[in-house]
């Protein structure tokens, strides 16, 4: 693996926490507690890593340019600046939500979570987004 490979990699490791996010809802949604701590363990795993391997990335080469022009250039910037905003948010967010789960803490833990999930779903699905269209278009 190079370094021009770390981009498509946050990607799938993006869309992999937004999978396992999903999944996650309908396990603990059916019950399935222990089952839900696993697969959110997952995506928290998946999220770290996408964030390692993102830094590692952007430290080496810097910013990337979007090259696109007229309407999608604001697309562009609406989504990438709404993702980066809640990006930043997010990470503490989805620390205490994990904490308070680990704690016991079920009764905190869900009242975050319910911001935190549709908040972490919306960077993981943005942060795909956002590669697509700054690589592939």
């Amino acid at each position: 693996m190079t370094l021009r490979d770390l981009p498509a990699l946050n990607a799938v490791l993006n869309a992999t926490s937004a999978g396992l996010l999903a999944l996650g809802y309908v396990l603990i949604r059916r019950g399935r507690r222990e089952a839900h701590q696993k697969v959110m363990q997952a995506a928290l795993v998946c999220s770290a890593l996408f964030l390692v391997c993102y830094l590692t990335y952007h430290a080496q080469v810097g910013s990337v340019r979007f090259q696109g022009q007229g309407p999608i250039r604001t697309v562009y910037f609406a989504i990438l600046i709404s993702h980066t905003i809640l990006a930043i948010v997010i990470v503490p967010m989805v620390l205490v939500t994990f904490v308070r789960a680990r704690r016991g803490r079920f009764d905190r833990h869900r009242a975050i979570a319910r911001v935190t999930l549709p908040l972490w779903a919306y960077v993981s699905v943005t942060g795909v987004i956002v590669y697509w269209m700054l690589y592939r278009l």
